[in-house]
């Protein structure tokens, strides 16, 4: 079958890309030819709504909200710290589509490719303030072609918390009831998808657990010099995950190191050095959990990648990303004790070993569940 593949604009986001790349790959390997659906936002300058925004910026500094700053950036600046990130999209995610920017231009290349069948996922699709339209993943403009098979693929809400508006939950409830199968990645979006749509969902696999390590170092630079033994993968620092850092480094007299920009992507539009926050490459990122022997993240995808890669880890609930995704992962594997905050730190055994013949043997069951929800599916 011809499969299109709908999921967020990949860009920076690590784990974002790796999702696409591994739910690819699982298709392709099934036999079916697949093509990513390009759908982004649409960035267009305006002074009116520059001044809206930082208008907005400026609130939520004062009144002690973090706040990025990156929204009005040219897209050649992003395309530029986005350099490597792009060079593996190219090479590693193919076909794609033409970047569509809006609806009809989404309906034009559905058109153009002959698709029998959407696939809506991973990651946080179905988080309206991280979409470039909200109800095109719920797959709005295929209302007219029942020919085309729709289905929702380990799609997150990315929080417990309903943040539809009225309007969007009425709309998105009737699209989603023409789906031919449906399936989250956190067991909480089964109960939201029962209250909020009135459908029954299925929990499956973030689809880079549905690959095995050996397929990740076969993307791995080689040659690389051991940068350290502890990987700190830390999507928003602060002086809390440093202090964590800190102790577990002492505690475990290793070597800390990052994969991830010297400077932090809200600094980008530029009041700073750019090349600074330009992202290494995919496979720097990969090839540092290989060669850890601690990760400490902040990131759901850090998370599943040290399950991956059988690494000792800890992680910091990252309350603004969605604390439901880390506490439903560790749930799965009976990890839950890796969480940590400062005020826990002096309760936890930083060298306490983890039972991973148990942790890969259920991953192994969960597996062979995913890949039969997209068998069955398609």
């Amino acid at each position: 079958m011809k499969v299109g593949i709908l999921t967020l604009p990949l860009y920076c986001n690590y784990g974002g890309i790796m999702q696409c790349y591994a739910l690819q790959t699982i298709l392709q390997r099934m036999g079916h030819e697949t093509v990513i659906l390009q759908r982004d936002f649409d960035r267009k300058y305006t002074f009116l709504g520059a001044c809206i925004y930082y208008t907005k910026h400026m609130i939520k500094l004062l009144i002690g909200r973090r706040s990025s700053w990156h929204y009005y950036v040219s897209q050649e600046k992003r395309d530029y710290i986005a350099q490597n990130t792009i060079k593996f999209i190219i090479k590693h995610i193919n076909p794609r589509s033409e970047r569509c920017l809006t609806t009809q231009e989404l309906k034009k290349e559905v058109r153009k490719y002959k698709l029998d069948a959407i696939i809506v996922g991973s990651d946080q699709v179905w988080r309206p303030s991280y979409s470039p339209s909200i109800l095109n993943y719920f797959l709005d403009f295929l209302e007219e072609d029942h020919r085309i098979r729709k289905i929702s693929y380990g799609a997150s809400f990315g929080c417990e918390d309903w943040t539809f508006t009225r309007q969007q939950t009425i709309e998105c409830s009737k699209l989603l009831k023409t789906f031919n199968a449906i399936s989250v990645r956190e067991e909480s979006a089964i109960k939201l998808c029962k209250e909020h749509f009135g459908v029954n969902a299925i929990q499956v696999l973030d689809p880079t657990m549905l690959l095995h390590k050996e397929d990740y170092i076969k993307l791995i630079s080689t040659n690389k010099k051991k940068r350290g033994g502890l990987f700190c993968y830390v999507l928003d620092r602060n002086k809390e995950k440093q202090r964590i850092i800190n102790f577990i480094a002492n505690a475990t007299q290793l070597v800390s190191f990052e994969s991830m920009p010297e400077l932090e992507e809200d600094t980008f539009n530029l009041y700073s050095d750019i090349n600074k926050c330009i992202y290494p490459p995919i496979e720097d990122w990969l090839s540092a959990f290989n060669e850890a022997e601690m990760v400490m993240t902040d990131s759901f995808h850090g998370t599943v990648f040290s399950i991956i890669f059988n690494k000792p880890f800890w992680v910091v609930g990252n309350e603004g990303r969605g604390i439901t995704r880390f506490k439903n992962i560790l749930s799965l594997f009976g990890l839950e004790g890796r969480m940590i905050t400062n005020n826990s730190l002096s309760s936890i055994n930083i060298h306490e070993a983890i039972d991973w013949t148990k942790v890969n043997k259920r991953r192994n069951e969960l597996i062979c569940h995913s890949i039969g929800f997209l068998q069955s599916a398609i």
